[in-house]
């Protein structure tokens, strides 16, 4: 019974490696997009998602490895808007944007019309990277206070 305790704190302390965070972040973000187009629009529910997603990707990885989830939130959000612009392209409807705009625009479109969700998401991601270097206890810094 009591090794029945200890597991979800030995799981809790494991990182993901850089390819793992890649590749469940892409799959979240694929399956929250998913659920938002069942309306066939793309919407609050991606923007909640991509949002918590971006933030979550440097609580994931190994302090050593926290680049990556710095640098992926645009490109996550960009690549999946494209995919959105050629799949589902009545799905991105922007004010003002013709409708027989190419799958470029559309995907430009999207990523404007979704640009206060980039930047939160990727300042959360930003705050979360600085956050973990800073309270590391295996940082240069922190080694040097303690002596």
């Amino acid at each position: 019974m009591a090794s029945v305790t200890h597991r979800p704190a030995a799981l809790a302390r494991t990182d993901l490696s850089v390819r793992q965070m890649l590749w469940l972040s892409c799959l979240a973000l694929a399956v929250v997009t998913v659920l938002d187009l069942l309306d066939g629009q793309l919407g609050m529910l991606f923007s909640i998602g991509f949002v918590l997603i971006a933030a979550t990707m440097p609580l994931a990885v190994d302090v050593h490895q926290l680049l990556p989830s710095g640098v992926l939130p645009p490109v996550l959000l960009v690549a999946s808007i494209a995919v959105v612009s050629l799949v589902a392209t009545d799905a991105i409807t922007v004010e003002g944007m013709p409708a027989d705009v190419g799958w470029a625009g559309r995907t430009l479109a999207g990523t404007v019309d979704h640009g206060v969700t980039l930047l939160i998401g990727h300042g959360l991601a930003l705050v979360a990277v600085v956050t973990r270097i800073l309270t590391d206890p295996q940082h240069p810094r922190r080694k040097h206070l303690r002596a």
